[in-house]
């Protein structure tokens, strides 16, 4: 039974409706799935079962991936929404119109599809500007659950360090607003990430803007530590939930705060106030022989506001789909699901709410889950989900059977003879619910902010001293921002594992199955991860909305 059939919970119960009612209200596509590209590769693809490995292997290309990847370009290129134009971002019609390109062309293919309706906060573009002693604008958003609010006033900088190693403790006590003047009517406390509380715990965002608030302040601006490359740029994270802070709380980067706390300096915060919207789940199912063990694959859909998302997550959304088209006349003997995620950007939403309300009996049935969240990375290196935490220990508990999900990967970069190392099993992308129902999960990455180190170069090539993907969460994420060996080799990975489970998940849940039909592959065992990683930064799953 797929999610559209089962009884919805109550909270839900207003949003289940069918695909084609859902059709009516999505703007047409700039591209038709007819003649978008995506899945073409002759008539012997399009026609065979394509349930062999080496068919496999041979229909799903780095092409017809790329196919898909223009469309999203395209769909991008066409959005002039008001607030997020060039995006494809969820709550836009560059999101709708790639929920609309993906539902056709799966609808087509023979997939049972659902557009699966979920709410999420749409927020509006924050405003800060630098007033006196220069005019300026920053980059600049509104953290999440941060209240709305327009203030222009004094900015008085709290216990900053600008200079040197910039370890700080800026607002993590109600000592470091000592002495300062928040008498005022319009003051706005400027406070830099990073520090531990009094009490010796990280220091969250929230801790900051309640202290903040306490002190007399009517907003906020945290702006990044700037003790490495990976805290210069803009950062925007959330403030939790119950968190008590009334007055609005933007983000900068190190280099505008730094700005900001010059003498004599004003500026204008303005937050708009959000409203609740309603976007939409992919998910597209393939009926097997067993219609009690679902081998589910997913990606999330959505880009940032600030650009077309072609690595993040466009990659992933199209390597899933290019080989669930090829799969769709395969006669499995496990049923295939294959899900595109909304709202992952914004907290990972989409993916959180579809498996919330999923009855236990239909969560029971699935057998195991693969993310794939950013699989063509420019400067990428080649990652796997470290089930088996032989490199980092995961700050979560990890389902039973995920680490034969782990070795499958490993196998295959081991058999094509491609180094890989682990990336820490944080539950920070769309497969946190799926882990957090005891689901075995897996996935792959190939790295967003942290920098290449000269020991990585030195193995995977590419630039040291660069990022994974220098233009992550950046305008500049758009068809050119790719390395097309990563995402090849990549993409055949997906559809060699999404094969082998389709035909048994033994090794997973012990659910026997039947070999894949053909000439069987013996993979080899896994070499075992490289090792680059010494900095505790988990292999660096990218964390969308950081709280501290």
């Amino acid at each position: 039974m797929s999610h559209d059939d089962v009884t919805p919970t109550r909270r839900r119960s207003f949003r289940v409706i069918s695909a084609a009612a859902v059709a009516t209200v999505l703007t047409v596509a700039p591209a038709t799935a007819a003649s978008a590209g995506g899945h073409g590769h002759g008539d012997r693809c399009d026609k065979n079962a394509n349930d062999t490995y080496a068919e496999v292997l041979k229909c799903v290309t780095v092409d017809g991936v790329l196919d898909h990847l223009k469309v999203f370009q395209k769909i991008a290129d066409r959005n002039d929404d008001v607030y997020y134009p060039g995006s494809r971002a969820a709550g836009t019609e560059g999101y709708a119109n790639s929920v609309r390109y993906v539902s056709a062309l799966l609808r087509k293919a023979g997939y049972k599809v659902t557009l699966d309706p979920f709410e999420f906060t749409f927020n509006y573009p924050a405003l800060l500007e630098q007033v006196t002693p220069v005019s300026a604008e920053y980059p600049t958003g509104a953290f999440t659950n941060s209240q709305s609010g327009e203030v222009t006033g004094t900015v008085i900088p709290v216990d900053i360090n600008l200079t040197g190693d910039r370890a700080t403790t800026s607002g993590c006590s109600a000592d470091d607003f000592t002495g300062l003047n928040f008498t005022g009517a319009n003051d706005i406390a400027l406070i830099q990430r990073g520090g531990t509380t009094p009490e010796g715990a990280a220091c969250s965002f929230a801790v900051k803007a309640q202290n903040a608030q306490a002190a007399g302040a009517e907003a906020v601006i945290l702006f990044n530590q700037g003790n490495d490359p990976t805290r210069e740029g803009l950062i925007v994270g959330t403030l939790g939930v119950d968190h008590g802070v009334t007055i609005p709380v933007v983000g900068a980067s190190f280099a505008d705060g730094s700005a900001l706390a010059a003498a004599g300096s004003t500026a204008h915060v303005r937050v708009l106030p959000s409203e609740t919207r309603t976007d939409y789940n992919v998910i597209a199912d393939l009926p097997g022989r067993n219609k009690n063990n679902i081998v589910f694959a997913g990606s999330h859909l959505d880009s940032v506001t600030d650009g077309p998302g072609i690595n993040d997550n466009g990659s992933g959304s199209a390597a899933i789909l290019e080989t669930a088209l090829t799969l769709a006349k395969s006669k499995p003997q496990n049923s295939l699901r294959f899900a595109f995620w909304g709202a992952e950007e914004e907290g990972l939403i989409g993916s959180t709410a579809y498996v919330e309300e999923l009855p236990q009996a239909e969560k029971d049935k699935i057998a195991l889950y693969l993310n794939y969240d950013m699989v063509g990375s420019p400067n990428y290196i080649f990652q796997v989900y470290d089930a088996d935490q032989s490199s980092f220990p995961a700050p979560v508990v990890v389902p039973e059977g995920s680490t034969a999900l782990e070795d499958l990967f490993e196998s295959y970069y081991t058999w094509k003879g491609q180094p890989y190392d682990d990336a820490e099993f944080s539950g920070r992308s769309d497969y946190q619910a799926f882990i957090e129902a005891g689901i075995a999960s897996g996935g792959l990455f190939t790295g967003a902010e942290v920098v290449k180190t000269e020991q990585q170069a030195a193995i995977w090539g590419g630039t040291a001293g660069a990022s994974f993907d220098p233009n992550y969460h950046q305008p500049g994420d758009t068809i050119d921002n790719l390395d097309l060996k990563a995402l090849e080799i990549n993409s055949d990975l997906i559809a060699f594992a999404q094969l082998t489970y389709a035909f048994s998940t033994e090794s997973v849940n012990g659910v026997k199955g039947k070999p894949v039909p053909g000439k069987p592959i013996k993979l080899p065992a896994p070499a075992g991860p490289q090792g680059t990683f010494n900095t505790g930064d988990g292999g660096d799953e990218h964390v969308h909305h950081p709280e501290a």
